[in-house]
């Protein structure tokens, strides 16, 4: 049995971590290393930091964040946002990073997940979902199609995959790409819920339950606001590790 985990996931915008209400109002919550030394004392197992901003230029700005991070703290470090070829994962590895996020760049590019997997190790390789529930007011036909019929939502589907920071909708199954990620080499699946998305009401359990049941790897779990949502992840989510960014101080 796999060792539960906190993991504190952290949004960085410019080289500065920042806090928001579903992906929206987004404020300064300071500076990466030194946030990341704290979680470390705090006893962290992992950190994960994804770069919302996600163009070339801030790919430069996280290079530097991750090098600053791991000389700071030794837990693994898990780097997203903006990595969008190969080269991409291999320069946040060398500056420190242990494992990469793929959201973005993993929908429009399946392969990439199977290019990094066989590269770098599939423990190196998370694939990253932001997902939102589907308005069952709103007729399928009336969104965008998925590239892929195999992972079109349909008339069962609960959660819509969003892309570029949940700015975009896919018509994408949520819990269908999940085990699709998994299938072209995924180690891990990072599943943040947009609707629950800072508003500390905690996890949305039958998402997390669904995708956890879906895929056969740990599913890293973002949106507590207390403590008994942690607990309320791992039992009813089935969540094999847990994000706590809405813990973050603001200083």
């Amino acid at each position: 049995v796999l060792t539960k985990r906190i993991i504190p996931c952290l949004d960085v915008d410019a080289g500065r971590v920042v806090k928001g209400i579903s992906f929206v109002e987004l404020r300064d919550a300071g500076d990466p290393a030194e946030l990341a030394a704290v979680y470390d004392q705090e006893g962290g197992d992992e950190l994960v930091f994804l770069d919302i901003t996600a163009s070339s230029d801030s790919r430069d700005t996280m290079v530097n964040v991750v090098r600053r991070v791991s000389e700071e703290v030794f837990i693994p470090l898990t780097v997203g946002g903006g990595i969008r070829t190969v080269e991409d994962i291999r320069r946040m590895l060398k500056a420190g990073a242990d494992k990469v996020s793929l959201n973005t760049a993993a929908v429009n590019n399946p392969p990439l997940v199977s290019e990094g997997a066989a590269q770098f190790g599939n423990q190196c390789i998370v694939v990253a979902i932001d997902a939102k529930r589907v308005d069952a007011t709103h007729s399928r036909a009336d969104g965008p199609s998925a590239n892929d019929p195999g992972l079109a939502l349909d008339v069962s589907s609960r959660w819509e995959v969003y892309t570029r920071g949940g700015r975009t909708p896919t018509g994408i199954d949520a819990v269908k790409w999940a085990a699709r990620a998994v299938e072209l080499g995924s180690g891990e699946i990072l599943l943040t819920s947009m609707d629950e998305d800072g508003q500390k009401r905690g996890y949305d359990l039958e998402l997390t339950r669904a995708v956890s049941q879906a895929t056969p790897v740990p599913v890293i779990a973002s949106g507590a606001g207390n403590l008994d949502h942690l607990y309320d992840a791992l039992e009813s989510g089935e969540a094999d590790c847990r994000t706590r960014g809405e813990y973050l101080p603001f200083w």
